[in-house]
C-alpha cells in the first residue's frame, strides 16, 4: 500500500500561477464529453475512516483543522496518497457549517455527537444577532481561511487531479441554525417554513448571497469544480422543496456562473427524487448527483425527457453522479465488486461521475474504497470500450 504518512505542505498562497493538470477527466466529465472511463471521486473520500485523519485529529480540534491551510490541505491530500492513481478530484477539507459560523453564529464539533449550535435562532427576531448585514461584514475576511487552504491545496496537489470546492445550500444550512444541530424530525425548521414564511425566505436568501459570494472566492482561490450539497432535501415535499430550496440553489448556480460560466457545478439535493426534473431544467447545475435511493437508468431517462421537452438549451447534457450505496463498502469485496459493476452499467457509457450515493462513514475499511475505486476503474472502461 501506498506511503500514508502525514506531510504537512509548505504554504504557498499565490494564485496567479498553478501547477499544469495531469488528469483531467472528472472535469471534461462534468462538461459533458466523452471520457475513456468514469471520473471517480468520493464524498468525505477525507475523513474519520482513515487513520492518518485520526492521527491528525489527536492533536487539532475539527474546526481547527479546517482554519489552518496547511493541515486542511495535508487531510485534503490523504486519500489521494492512499489511493494512488485511483482518484479523480479532490475536495478540499472543510465544512459546510463554516457559513453560519461566519454569519455570527457559533458552531461547535462535539466528538460523538456532530454539529452543535450553542445559541440557534430560536425565532425571527434573532436573525438580529447575524452579522451578515452588518457594517463592514465581508465574506473574504470571515472565510479567508478556506480561500487559503484552496490556493495551498492547489500548489500541493502538483496537478494530479482537480480540486473541488463546495457549499452548504441554504435550506440546509437554516435548519442547522435553527435546530441547532441535527434533527429527527426538523420540527423547529419547519415551523419557520410554515409559521414565518417571509422571515424563512429572507433568511434563506441572506445564506444565499453568503454562499454564492463564498462560493465565487473559492473558485478565485483555485477550486476548479464545485458542488452544493442539499443534505437536507429530503425533509421537504415537493411543494416545498419547490418554494424553499429550488430558487436559492438556482440563484447560487446563476450567480456563480455569472462570474465563472466555465466551471462546472454539481447540486447534490439527497433525497429530492421528485425534483430531478427541476434541477435539470431550472437551474446552471452540470451535474446532478443521485442518493442510492433511485435506479440511475430511471434518472437518466426522466432528467433528458424532461429537458427535451421543456427545450431548454443547455451548453451540454445534464451529467449524472452517484450513486453506490455507502453502506455497500461494510460488504465483502466480491459485493462491492459486483454492486459497483451494476451501478456503472446502469449509468451508461457516458455523462456519469463515479460516486457513492452519499458520504464515508467513520467505521468504514479503507481497502473496501479501494476495491470500489479500481471497480469504476475497470468496469467504466470496459463499457465504453463497448461502444
Amino acid at each position: 500500500m501506498p506511503e500514508t504518512k502525514n506531510v504537512v505542505p509548505e504554504v504557498n498562497f499565490d494564485t496567479t500561477s498553478f501547477p499544469p493538470l495531469k488528469n483531467d477527466l472528472y472535469l471534461r466529465a462534468a462538461r459533458g464529453e466523452k471520457t475513456e472511463r468514469a471520473p471517480v471521486w468520493c464524498m468525505r473520500q477525507a475523513g474519520r475512516y482513515l487513520p492518518e485523519f485520526r492521527a491528525v485529529r489527536v492533536e487539532n480540534e475539527f474546526f481547527n483543522v479546517c482554519q489552518t491551510p496547511a493541515l486542511a490541505t495535508d487531510v485534503t491530500i490523504q486519500p489521494l496518497r492512499r489511493y494512488a492513481g485511483l482518484l479523480d478530484a479532490a475536495i478540499i477539507f472543510s465544512d459546510i457549517l463554516v457559513i453560519p459560523q461566519a454569519m455570527g453564529l457559533e458552531v461547535q464539533m462535539i466528538p460523538g455527537k456532530g454539529p452543535h449550535f450553542p445559541k440557534p435562532l430560536t425565532g425571527p427576531e434573532d436573525m438580529g444577532r447575524l452579522v451578515d448585514r452588518a457594517k463592514g461584514f465581508s465574506v473574504t475576511q470571515e472565510l479567508s481561511y478556506v480561500y487559503r487552504a484552496i490556493t495551498n491545496t492547489r500548489h500541493a496537489l502538483g496537478g494530479q487531479v482537480p480540486l473541488l470546492g463546495f457549499i452548504g445550500a441554504p435550506w440546509t444550512l437554516m435548519a442547522y441554525m435553527i435546530e441547532g444541530g441535527g434533527s429527527k424530525t426538523f420540527a423547529r425548521a419547519k415551523e419557520w417554513l410554515f409559521r414565518h414564511r417571509t422571515a424563512a425566505h429572507e433568511l434563506l436568501g441572506r445564506i444565499a448571497d453568503v454562499a454564492a459570494e463564498f462560493l465565487v472566492g473559492q473558485i478565485d482561490a483555485g477550486a476548479q469544480a464545485a458542488q452544493v450539497f442539499e443534505s437536507w432535501a429530503s425533509e421537504l415535499g415537493p411543494r416545498d422543496f419547490a418554494e424553499f430550496s429550488l430558487p436559492y440553489l438556482a440563484r447560487i448556480a446563476a450567480r456563480v456562473k455569472s462570474k465563472h460560466p466555465d466551471v462546472p457545478l454539481t447540486v447534490f439535493a439527497k433525497g429530492a427524487h421528485y425534483a430531478l426534473e427541476s434541477l435539470a431544467t431550472d437551474t446552471e447545475y452540470d451535474v446532478v448527483s443521485l442518493d442510492w435511493t433511485i435506479d440511475p437508468s430511471t434518472a437518466r431517462a426522466r432528467v433528458d425527457a424532461a429537458v427535451a421537452a421543456k427545450g431548454v438549451q443547455r451548453r451540454h447534457p445534464v451529467v449524472l453522479q452517484g450513486n453506490l450505496d455507502p453502506t455497500l463498502l461494510f460488504g465483502d469485496p466480491q459485493i462491492i465488486r459486483e454492486r459497483t459493476d451494476e451501478m456503472c452499467k446502469a449509468f451508461g457509457p457516458s455523462l456519469h461521475i463515479a460516486n457513492l450515493g452519499h458520504g464515508m462513514m467513520p467505521t468504514h475499511d479503507p481497502e473496501h474504497l479501494r476495491v470500489f475505486l479500481e471497480t469504476v476503474h475497470t468496469s467504466s472502461s470496459a463499457l465504453r470500450n463497448q461502444y
